[in-house]
């Protein structure tokens, strides 16, 4: 069975994520991992067969810490894409009512994402941050009666809790887009995207004529982030996902240039685009 590491603990959103990938993919076996770069080292050393990392958020952007290894590693690939809604929902134990409720656990993040609901349904509760979203659905579980987590639906299937109400969160358009990396090749798709970075040469210009190169091939840029270069102030690498696969013959032209065009060019893969609209 498929090796599939996502970062833990069991619960969080990461592991919701790795759930409908393995279950859209032929199943596999989740493998806990406490920080990203662990993950992605695991896959680079051949310890799991694959690996789920976030990438970026609606609400707070681009995730460093993956875009950065993204960059370190040179034999991971990014296979597949995932996008999930980040819905909090309210956790209990078995037969406690919302009027029982006194104490509400969770990440501040999450606390802050359903303070409307919150201030209007659990006024007279008491807040109590923990490190994770997860773990404030362990601490319920283990608990006496009385308290509730802000979670994920994974985290209710793991620690055994209700699902008193779904959804509570302040804003619907809460997505994490997540990306699935292997040191194996992706299977091609219907519809594809394929994921670069790279730097330009100091000099006017330099990034206008690389990114022109996509204009003038017709292809359509779906995201483009920069990240400090890290060798030099001032200096930045740029990752762009365009839409189409590398062995497209547009494409596959377009990136000939690209690398011709930069001082710093890395593929970083092309994988089947993520379906769901939300």
């Amino acid at each position: 069975m498929k090796r599939i590491g996502f970062l833990g603990p069991k619960g969080t959103f990461s592991q919701e994520a790795m759930n409908v990938y393995a279950k859209e993919n032929g199943g596999g076996e989740g493998i806990t991992y406490n920080t990203i770069t662990e993950l992605i080292v695991a896959v680079s050393n051949s310890e799991i067969d694959e690996a789920i990392v976030p990438i970026e958020n609606s609400l707070e952007g681009a995730v460093s810490a993956t875009m950065d290894m993204l960059v370190a590693d040179n034999n991971i690939r990014i296979v597949a894409e995932m996008v999930i809604a980040i819905n909090q929902n309210l956790l209990v134990k078995k037969g406690t009512g919302l009027k029982d409720i006194k104490y509400v656990l969770s990440h501040p993040q999450a606390v802050g994402q359903c303070r409307k609901y919150l201030d209007s349904k659990l006024s007279n509760a008491k807040i109590k941050y923990l490190y994770s979203t997860a773990e404030a659905a362990k601490e319920v579980a283990e608990g006496g009666g009385g308290k509730a987590a802000l979670a994920s639906l994974a985290a209710a299937s793991v620690y055994g809790l209700d699902v008193l109400e779904r959804a509570i969160q302040d804003n619907d358009n809460n997505l994490t887009r997540f990306i699935v990396i292997s040191l194996s090749k992706a299977k091609r798709g219907k519809e594809n995207k394929t994921s670069i970075v790279f730097s330009t040469e100091d000099k006017p210009g330099s990034l206008y004529k690389v990114l022109d190169i996509f204009s003038l091939w017709d292809i359509n840029m779906t995201r483009i982030e920069s990240r400090p270069a890290k060798r030099k102030l001032g200096r930045y690498i740029f990752f762009v996902d365009i839409e189409g696969h590398a062995e497209d013959e547009d494409v596959r032209d377009a990136l000939t240039m690209v690398k011709r065009k930069t001082s710093f060019y890395k593929f970083l893969g092309s994988y089947p685009k993520f379906g769901k609209q939300f």
